[in-house]
């Protein structure tokens, strides 16, 4: 039994390589850019605070509603959940029926979406999407 060489096995992470290079390449590009191409004004009233068009009034250190922030972790979470749903989804359609690895897929899958739901239930009954 003979192995493929090491160089071989890695030969498949090549276009994931260029997709690192060109997301890191976008990024870069765009703050040089905007380096070297944006307005480069100075004065007192550009440097200045900017609160989405009104005059900051008070201490920054104002406390805000908690459930803000829990809308926002509710949202990352039904966010990672369809990051997961479409890999499952791509290799789901493509297991053999005889393998009985339909079942066991299905199964996780929607262990993994009702504990999502029942995360997303209790957080409605708490009240924590009411904005009174």
């Amino acid at each position: 039994m003979t192995h493929p060489p090491a160089i071989d096995s890695f030969s498949h992470y090549g276009p994931l390589a260029v997709l690192i290079l060109m997301a890191v390449g976008f990024g870069v590009a765009n703050l040089i850019l905007t380096h070297i191409i944006g307005p480069s004004r100075k004065g007192e009233i550009k440097g200045s605070t900017y609160e989405s068009g009104m005059n900051p009034i008070g201490t920054a250190r104002q406390r805000f509603n908690v459930r803000f922030y829990i809308v926002a972790i509710a949202f990352l979470i039904f966010d990672v959940e369809i990051v997961f749903l479409y890999p499952w989804a791509t290799v789901f359609g493509g297991l053999a029926d005889s393998s009985g690895l339909p079942e066991l897929f299905l199964a996780r899958m929607l262990f993994f979406v009702f504990t999502t739901i029942i995360a997303f239930v209790y957080a409605w009954r708490k009240g924590v999407f009411r904005y009174d």
